[in-house]
């Protein structure tokens, strides 16, 4: 049973960083793509990043390109987002996603190409 499980959100200023971090267990964490998605209030969930198998390649959506950077630690099972230079629109829960497709280079962008998610953590941007 994969599990993952987001921790770092909180309360920051416009202009402020925040590093959110997922825990992985249940399987070999190294073989599998990860991504965080994002879902404000009345709005569908979005895709905010993407990481390859291996890492070597990521994935950005154009609203957080040059301010997020996703990475990951294969021998910690981690995967990160620092997020720079954030805005009130950022606002949202945050949840990391993967799925069951081993081998993943190029990391889907819809909610409907993951199928494990974690519970998410609330970043809050103020004004």
């Amino acid at each position: 049973q994969v599990q993952l499980v987001e921790s770092g959100g909180g309360l920051v200023q416009a202009g402020g960083s925040l590093r959110l971090s997922c825990a992985a267990s249940g399987r070999i964490f190294s073989n599998y793509a990860m991504a965080w998605f994002r879902q404000a209030p009345g709005k569908e969930r979005e895709f905010v990043a993407g990481i390859s198998w291996r890492g070597r390649s990521t994935y950005y959506a154009n609203s957080v390109k040059g301010r997020f950077t996703i990475s990951r630690d294969n021998a910690k099972r981690m995967v990160y987002l620092q997020m720079n230079s954030l805005k009130p629109e950022d606002t949202a829960a945050y949840y990391c996603a993967t799925n069951d497709r081993p081998y993943t280079v190029v990391t889907g962008t819809t909610p409907q190409e993951y199928d494990y998610w974690g519970q998410g953590t609330q970043v809050t941007v103020s004004s």
